[in-house]
This record gives structure tokens, C-alpha cells and sequence, in this order.
């Protein structure tokens, strides 16, 4: 079990993990981490300020921590005398650590819970000191950072305890409501009123290695249901995998990591404008035109639709993880629907195209029969559909454009997708991102299957590689109920029309990105940078178009579509 990080005055200290003695000094050096096992020594909130914000950048809020006893408790001792020990213990005036301060030139709010103070508890004085901190975030449009460390709420405190989970959650309502990004970075052990409220409700949740965090403690658990749990319970990689937390970051890498997100923050941010809140950026810049690029001459056919299939199923064609390691930079991935899955048939995060901040979301496939296989053949679950609406969300707030990388045979047709409601998932993916205030671009990379598809590619711009196919069914799946036989597939492709030309001429796609030859599987980086290139054409202009022009456009775009609008009888109306 993780144990507290040595006392300064403290020499030696022994690994709670592997029992080894280390010389405090070099355990101090390596961020209070056992070098021999990498057990993560707690931390107390002095000592984890210092090791993530930029040095003599952190500045207390002037609120102080009120004197409170409002039910008169006693247990073994009153509770004023708990306090008076705890303050002494730790030499803080509460159980929270609240200030301003930048990580990686980065201004933020702060705020750093200690469990050494009565074990983190979350009582009245604690849940002031970060709704307080909540509230200068809110007023200096800052992005906020919790570090949790608790055993749950006060209970020296009785209701007004419980009353904070309500509290703190509704100042992070309101900076979510602002457009301003919350951090939340769960550490051992984050538990009970704390893991319920702020700790999870956050923008981004990060656990460092080692954290633990449930409502319910294992002895709890226990006692209640009898049962054993399993291996990992609770633990961070466990979380992570039931997709309660967006990634799990050792302690060398946590700084970065939220340098890396408050940076994006920053960069999506308008002056003066409040994220999220349509129709209130600059007027568009006259020298960029707002309808974007004209449409180029589509790429020239020259191939059988059958052909090209399976060029787009070819499995050395580049992913969406391939894309995001060549054409982008810095890729941060976010995980897991909040829910409890983490689909890892579709991956996003935050990422860099050509210096500029946005959020990139895209079908996993993979390459080997083993990756496909734990990919699922790129098959979206619904927990990859909310996932993915989730990421979307929350780049609309940060004012980040979205990217979809769409290859996909279609969406996860088996009976547990179908219990967890996957087509409600789908359809509330395409219903939010026909509204979402904030420029989307897709790009079929390779398979673009039916609504599996359609739940990434409700854009702005739709564009399509050369050799991808985008197709309401599948060719075998067309020949099985329109055919004698599966054989006829390659007639089917044939007749769906679903090559890039094909689609470009229809209008369901603004433009085809050429591959290098005979396909992008041949060269993957120039590949990469044809699709980096013709991002980027169709995403500058969006940039500077009002977010209620925005969203009526692509309205428009897909209202086109329309039987009287494509040439086919509208029939009796």
C-alpha cells in the first residue's frame, strides 16, 4: 500500500511497495517514486504544488479557511480539537491548498487537496476554499485544476458535509458553462463525496499511477456484498480500462501532460469571446472566403469499384493512429465514455495541425490479425459513439475545431452493442454534431460503413482519399440481399457508386486527397502529408466563420440531400 512521501528531516525511508530502503534524497529526486518498483509515495499538497507549477508562480487566494463546528461533534475527542492537531500535524490551515499559478507559462486556477489534514475530508471550509477558487477561475477566465486526495466527505460535519459534493459541482457547472477547461488528476486514494462530485464531473480526468478512486471503499465493498473483488480493483488501470478516466500518467510525465491540455485550452480561445456561445466571434476576415476552397477536378476514376474496395481494406493502410503520429503533432488521447466503457475501436484526444490546437477523433483498425481483432475491426461500440461525442463536446467548449478520421466497416452489429443502445448512440452523435458550434472536417481514410460512419462524418467539410469508399452497405452485404449469391459483390460496388469520384460528383463529399501510387499503404508519410495538406485547405477558412453561420451551413449542407434537391421525384407532399 502507497505511504506517505519521508519528513524532511528524514534520512531513510522504506518502499512501501518492495520494502527497500532509500536514501531520501534520491527519492526526493525522482518525484517521491521508488526507482527499484515505482510505487508512488503520497504526496503532501506543499511539495505536490512545487512539483507541478512553474517555480515562484503560485500565488494562495486570499480566502482563509473558516473556523467551523456546526453541529458541536464529539467523538473520542470534540472536534475543534481534531482540527487544532490536524493543523499542527501539517502546518495548513485545512485540508486544500487553493491558489492561482502557471504550469508551463500556462495561468490556471488551483487547487491541491492533502490527506495528511483528517484525511482529505471534504467538509464546509473545504468545499468554500474550492468553490472560491472555482469562482476566480470563472472570473479571470482561467481554466481550473483539481488534485483530489480523500477519504471522502467530513463527517464531523454531518449534512453540511454532503452539502459541498452539491456546492463544487455547480461552480465547475458554471466554468463548463463558460467555455473554461477543468482538469481534475485523481491521486491515492480519492474516495467517497469527493470521487462523487468534483472529482469525476470535471472536463478531463487524470489519474497518476498508482491512484485509487471509488465511492465505496474495498472494506465497504466487502462487508456489503461478501464477495472478493478482483485483481486491481479500483486502481487506476481499472478505472481506465471501465472508461472512468481520459488517461492514466505517471508522476515524471504529469506536468506535461497538463501543460499540454491547458495549452490547447489557451489556443482555442477567442479574445473576448466565451467559448461555446454562438454567433459571438469577429466577423469573418474578407481575404478568406468563408465557403472555403473551390472544389477541385475529382481524381481521375481509372479503377474498378471492386478494386478499390479492396484498396480500402488493404492492412497496411494507414489508421487513425498512423495519421496522428505523421500528419499531426503532440497527440494527447483521451479515454473512456464516463460511463464505464472504454471502446477501443475509436480513438481521440487533443492534438496539433500546423501549430494550431484541435481535437481528433477516428476509427482504430490496426494492422496485424491481432490488432484488428482488439480493435474490433474498427467497429464502433456505443461506448466508442459516446466517447467520441464526448471529445466533441468538449472541443465546441474550448473553442477547438474537431477532425474525424472515419474507417470503419460500420458500427458493432453484436447483441451487446445492441442491449447498450447502439443506435441510439449513433443517433445522437449525428443529431450533435449537425448542431455542434465549432468548425468539423472529416476525411474517410478507408471504409466509411453506413451510420457507423455517418456518426464521425456529420461535417463541414467531407473529404475522401482516393482509394477509401464511402457506401451505405457493404458490397457483400448489397449482393446477399439484392443477388443470387455473395459473388456478385464487385457488381454491387459497382453499382453503390461508392468510390471518391463518385461520391464527389453526387456531392457527398467536398474532395478527394490523392494517395501516392498504386495506394497510401505504398508510402504512408506522403500520404500522411496529402491528407495534412488538404486538412488544412478546407479547415483555415472555417476558422474565422461565425459559430451560428457555422452551424446553419452545415445544415444547409446536409438539408441538400433532399429528394427535390438531388433530381429525385419528390413525390405527393
Amino acid at each position: 500500500m502507497t505511504v506517505t512521501a519521508p519528513r524532511e528531516g528524514q534520512l531513510w525511508s522504506r518502499c512501501g511497495g518492495c520494502a527497500t530502503l532509500l536514501y531520501r534524497k534520491r527519492l526526493r529526486r525522482n518525484l517521491d517514486v521508488c526507482p527499484e518498483c515505482g510505487e508512488h509515495a503520497r504526496l503532501d499538497a506543499p511539495v505536490r504544488v512545487a512539483q507541478l507549477v512553474d517555480p515562484g508562480s503560485f500565488t494562495p487566494l486570499p480566502e482563509r479557511a473558516a473556523e467551523v463546528d456546526p453541529i458541536g461533534f464529539v467523538d473520542v475527542l470534540p472536534y475543534p480539537h481534531r482540527l487544532s492537531a490536524a493543523r499542527a500535524g501539517t502546518g495548513l490551515a485545512e485540508a486544500v491548498v487553493c491558489g492561482t499559478a502557471t504550469i508551463g507559462r500556462n495561468r490556471c486556477a488551483l487547487a491541491v487537496m492533502d490527506f495528511r489534514f483528517l484525511g482529505g475530508s471534504l467538509g464546509s471550509a473545504v468545499g468554500e476554499l474550492i468553490t472560491c477558487a472555482a469562482e476566480r477561475a470563472l472570473e479571470e477566465r482561467l481554466p481550473l485544476v483539481l488534485v483530489t486526495a480523500s477519504g471522502g466527505a467530513r463527517m464531523q460535519e454531518g449534512a453540511l458535509s454532503l452539502m459541498q459534493m452539491a456546492t463544487v459541482s455547480q461552480a465547475v457547472a458554471g466554468l463548463r458553462e463558460a467555455g473554461l477547461l477543468t482538469v481534475s488528476v485523481l491521486t491515492d486514494p480519492t474516495y467517497g463525496g469527493v470521487a462523487a462530485s468534483f472529482a469525476t464531473n470535471t472536463d478531463v480526468v487524470l489519474a497518476e499511477s498508482g491512484a485509487r478512486m471509488g465511492f465505496a471503499g474495498p472494506r465497504v465493498i466487502r462487508q456489503v456484498t461478501g464477495r472478493e473483488l478482483p485483481d486491481g480493483f479500483q486502481t487506476a488501470e481499472f478505472l481506465l480500462r471501465h472508461g472512468q478516466v481520459d488517461m492514466v500518467v505517471p508522476r515524471h510525465a504529469l506536468r506535461g501532460r497538463l501543460v499540454a491540455l491547458l495549452a490547447a485550452a489557451r489556443a482555442g480561445r477567442r479574445p473576448g469571446t466565451p467559448p461555446g456561445v454562438p454567433g459571438q466571434e469577429p466577423p469573418p476576415a474578407p481575404a478568406r472566403p468563408a465557403d472555403g476552397p473551390a472544389r477541385p477536378a475529382p481524381v481521375a476514376e481509372g479503377r474498378d469499384a471492386w478494386e478499390t474496395v479492396r484498396l480500402a481494406r488493404h492492412p497496411g493502410r494507414p489508421t487513425t493512429l498512423d495519421y496522428l503520429d505523421t500528419a499531426f503533432d503532440g497527440f494527447v488521447e483521451l479515454h473512456g465514455d464516463r460511463l464505464g466503457g472504454d471502446c477501443p475501436a475509436v480513438v481521440g484526444g487533443l492534438a496539433r495541425l500546423d501549430g494550431r490546437h484541435v481535437m481528433v477523433i477516428g476509427h482504430q483498425k490496426g494492422h496485424t490479425t491481432g490488432e484488428l481483432v482488439a480493435r474490433n475491426f474498427g467497429m464502433a461500440s456505443p461506448a466508442g459513439h459516446r466517447k467520441a461525442l464526448r471529445l466533441m463536446r468538449l472541443a465546441a467548449r474550448l473553442g477547438l475545431p474537431v477532425i474525424t478520421l472515419v474507417d470503419t466497416p460500420g458500427a458493432d452489429p453484436g447483441v451487446d452493442a445492441e442491449q447498450q443502445g447502439q443506435a441510439a448512440a449513433i443517433a445522437e452523435n449525428i443529431l450533435s454534431l449537425s448542431v455542434l458550434p465549432t468548425p468539423v472536417v472529416a476525411v474517410i481514410t478507408g471504409e466509411g460503413g453506413s451510420g457507423g460512419a455517418l456518426a464521425l462524418a456529420v461535417a463541414d467539410r467531407v473529404l475522401m482519399l482516393q482509394h477509401a469508399v464511402y457506401s451505405v452497405i457493404s458490397p457483400e452485404g448489397c449482393a446477399a440481399i439484392l443477388w443470387p449469391d455473395r459473388g456478385a459483390a464487385p457488381q454491387a460496388a459497382r453499382a453503390l457508386r461508392l468510390t471518391a469520384p463518385d461520391l464527389c460528383r453526387l456531392g457527398v463529399v467536398d474532395d478527394v486527397v490523392a494517395e501516392p501510387a498504386p495506394g497510401a499503404h505504398h508510402d504512408p508519410e506522403a500520404a500522411a502529408r496529402l491528407l495534412r495538406e488538404a486538412v488544412l485547405a478546407h479547415l483555415l477558412p472555417l476558422l474565422d466563420v461565425p459559430r451560428a453561420t457555422l452551424v446553419r451551413r452545415r445544415r444547409q449542407r446536409f438539408r441538400r440531400f433532399g429528394a427535390a434537391r438531388t433530381g429525385v421525384r419528390a413525390g405527393a407532399r
